[in-house]
C-alpha cells in the first residue's frame, strides 16, 4: 500500500472550454483567443473562444459577461459539434472536470484583435512550436473525430495518394486515425483490461488540514515540500486589464522542474498503434485513467526512479523522435509549467510483452474512448492533439 500526502486544487465546478468554428469554403475554421494567463511561460498563448470557470460564466465575482458566452450556453443541439466532459490533471485537482464544445455557426462574427479564426491543420501545426497552443486549445482538439473506415477504403484511398518516404509516418497515422478494423486489441479486450485493473485497486482521498500535512511546511509566502520536491503553492496578486475581473488573487502552483509525456509508437499488423498506461493519480474521478507511455509530471526524472520505458525514450535516435516540444500547462492555475512533449517511434526489435497496466491501442481506438467522460488524462490528450497528418491531407479539416 502506498501512502503520501500533498496539498491538492480542490475546485468543485464544471468550467467550460469553447470553441467556435465556421465553414469557409468547405474548410472549418475554429476560433481561437490570443489569451493572458498569469502563470504562462510567454504570457501570451491561443486559448479556446471561451475558457471559463462556472464562477466566471455565472458572474459570482461582479465581472463581465465573458464574450462568446451565449453561443455555448444557448447552443441548439444541432450545432453541437463536440460535448464531453473531460479530467483536468489528477496528481493536482481533486476530481476536476471540464465542459470542453465546439459549436458550428454561421453568424457573423465581428473582427476582434484578440481573436483568429485558424484551420485545423494551422492549429496543429503550431503546436510544433513551444507553448504556442494552450492546454485548453489542446483538450478541445484532441476531441475532435475524423471519421470511421475499413481497413480496404484506406488501402484505395493510399492507392490513389503518392506515399513516399517523407510523409510515410503522417499516413501511419492517418491509418490508425481512421482505421477500426486491424487493432491488436478488441473493444471489449480493452474494457476487460481497464475494469479488472479498477477492480484491483483502491483509492482513499482525506482532507487534512495543510498545518498538518507530512513533509509539508507552510512559509511566509508558500507551501513547499521538506525535500524541496515536487512543486510549491505561492500566493499572487494579479493584474490583467482584459479580463471579466482585471484585478484578483490567487493561489498559483509552482513546479520545481519540467516534466516528460511521451507516447511510444509502434506498427503492429500494418497499423500504428501508441503503447497507453492505466495511470493512478490521487486526483483521478475514477481511480485510473489511460496516460501516455511514460508521465512524470514536476519532478526529477533522472535520478534513477525506475519508470518502465523512460530509458528507452530518453536515448531514442533522432529519427525515432517523431515530436519533441515543450508545452505548458494551464497558465490560470499553474506558474511557468511545462512538459517535453513526446513521440517516439519503436523499431521492430522492441518487445511486445509489457507490463499489465499497459496495453497497446491504435489513435481511433483512443478516440472513441474520448467520447466517454473520465478515460483519458489531460496527457494524453495533449500527446493526441500534436498529431499531425494534416499538412498533407488538409481536406480532414472540413470534417467533423
Amino acid at each position: 500500500m502506498l501512502n503520501w500526502e500533498q496539498p491538492i486544487i480542490n475546485q468543485p465546478e464544471v468550467g467550460l472550454l469553447g470553441i467556435l468554428t465556421k465553414e469557409v469554403n468547405g474548410i472549418l475554421y475554429f476560433l481561437l483567443q490570443a489569451k493572458i494567463e498569469p502563470g504562462n511561460i510567454n504570457m501570451v498563448q491561443l486559448a479556446p473562444t471561451l475558457q471559463a470557470t462556472e464562477s466566471n460564466f455565472t458572474r459570482v465575482h461582479k465581472g463581465r459577461k465573458p464574450l462568446f458566452l451565449d453561443y455555448f450556453i444557448n447552443a441548439d443541439k444541432d450545432n453541437i459539434l463536440l460535448n464531453q466532459l473531460q479530467s483536468e490533471q489528477g496528481a493536482r485537482f481533486l476530481k476536476k472536470r471540464n465542459r470542453n464544445i465546439i459549436v458550428i455557426t454561421e453568424n457573423e462574427i465581428p473582427d476582434d484583435k484578440d481573436f483568429i479564426w485558424l484551420s485545423l491543420a494551422q492549429i496543429k501545426k503550431l503546436m510544433k512550436y513551444d507553448n504556442f497552443i494552450n492546454m485548453d486549445t489542446r483538450t478541445v482538439v484532441s476531441g475532435i473525430p475524423y471519421g470511421k473506415y475499413t481497413a480496404d477504403q484506406l488501402t484505395l484511398f493510399e492507392t490513389y495518394n503518392v506515399k513516399t518516404n517523407e510523409n510515410a509516418f503522417s499516413y501511419d497515422l492517418l491509418r490508425s486515425s481512421l482505421d477500426y478494423d486491424s487493432a491488436l486489441n478488441s473493444f471489449d479486450e480493452i474494457i476487460t483490461w481497464f475494469t479488472s485493473l479498477k477492480a484491483k485497486y483502491r483509492l482513499l482521498v482525506e482532507k487534512k488540514p495543510l498545518f498538518n500535512l507530512k513533509d509539508w511546511t507552510i512559509g511566509d509566502s508558500s507551501i513547499y515540500h521538506a525535500r524541496q520536491k515536487y512543486f510549491k503553492v505561492f500566493a499572487a496578486n494579479i493584474n490583467i486589464g482584459n479580463r471579466e475581473v482585471s484585478s484578483w488573487q490567487q493561489p498559483l502552483v509552482e513546479p520545481v522542474d519540467d516534466g516528460i509525456i511521451a507516447f511510444i509508437v509502434k506498427k503492429i499488423n500494418g497499423v500504428m498503434h501508441l503503447l497507453v498506461q492505466a495511470k493512478l493519480e490521487c486526483g483521478n474521478y475514477d481511480i485510473l485513467e489511460m496516460a501516455p507511455t511514460v508521465q512524470c509530471i514536476t519532478d526529477s526524472y533522472n535520478v534513477g526512479e525506475d519508470l518502465p520505458f523512460l530509458n528507452y525514450i530518453l536515448n531514442a535516435r533522432p529519427e525515432q523522435i517523431k515530436l519533441d516540444t515543450l508545452q505548458s500547462e494551464e497558465g490560470g492555475r499553474f506558474y511557468k509549467e511545462q512538459n517535453r512533449n513526446m513521440i517516439i517511434q519503436a523499431g521492430e526489435d522492441f518487445p511486445m510483452d509489457i507490463p499489465e497496466n499497459f496495453i497497446w491501442l491504435t489513435i481511433s481506438q483512443l478516440s472513441m474512448f474520448l467520447k466517454f467522460n473520465n478515460y483519458l488524462n489531460i496527457q494524453s490528450r495533449s500527446l493526441l492533439a500534436a498529431l499531425d497528418f494534416l499538412q498533407e491531407f488538409e481536406f480532414i479539416s472540413g470534417e467533423l
